[in-house]
């Protein structure tokens, strides 16, 4: 759906770079290469995440991908870097997909460890879900998260997100629980 037929402001595409206090939400560019690595291949930060360590021509071949890639393009996963407003180095990305029907926005997101705790992320993903307030037709952003994952469902529910549902799960070859959060569009 075109920002024209929604009434929306922008696209996404076009309100990046967005720079808040401390983080700088922006696109992945293969001069990341390093410092996205440094996070993606470290096993904590993976621990819950639905994607895998890659080698470093996968994660090179990803980054140009994600460079270029569509945004918000319904059913389809793309990712944002989330950097320091400062230095502009990568210190995560949030992942996002339109629902095939565009009532929806699923987030995700990685952080370096050295930087977790530090309310980045929170700072990141809030820049985030205001600009998809403002350049998608979504009623809703989603967010799905291990329930082991503490700093995952402190950071949800920092931002306003309630939990409607648990589900037991598979999540490489282990069973585990989902809560599953939502943060409606503001009135």
């Amino acid at each position: 759906m075109a920002v024209a037929e929604t009434g929306m402001s922008a696209s996404l595409e076009d309100a990046l770079p967005q720079r808040s206090a401390r983080v700088l939400l922006r696109r992945l560019r293969a001069g990341d290469l390093a410092d996205f690595q440094a996070y993606r291949q470290d096993p904590q930060v993976g621990l819950y995440q639905g994607w895998q360590a890659q080698s470093d021509a996968q994660a090179l071949a990803f980054l140009q991908e994600m460079a270029s890639a569509p945004l918000l393009q319904p059913g389809a996963w793309c990712q944002l870097g989330l950097a320091e407003t400062g230095s502009d180095r990568l210190i995560g990305d949030i992942g996002l997909c339109l629902a095939a029907d565009s009532a929806s926005v699923e987030i995700g997101f990685s952080l370096h460890a050295a930087r977790q705790g530090q309310g980045l992320a929170a700072e990141g993903v809030g820049a985030l879900i205001a600009l998809l307030w403002a350049c998608s037709p979504a009623a809703d952003v989603r967010g799905i998260t291990d329930a082991r994952n503490l700093g995952s469902i402190r950071l949800l529910e920092r931002l306003g997100f309630a939990r409607v549902d648990s589900q037991a799960a598979v999540f490489r070859g282990e069973a585990c629980v989902e809560h599953h959060y939502r943060l409606p569009r503001p009135a």
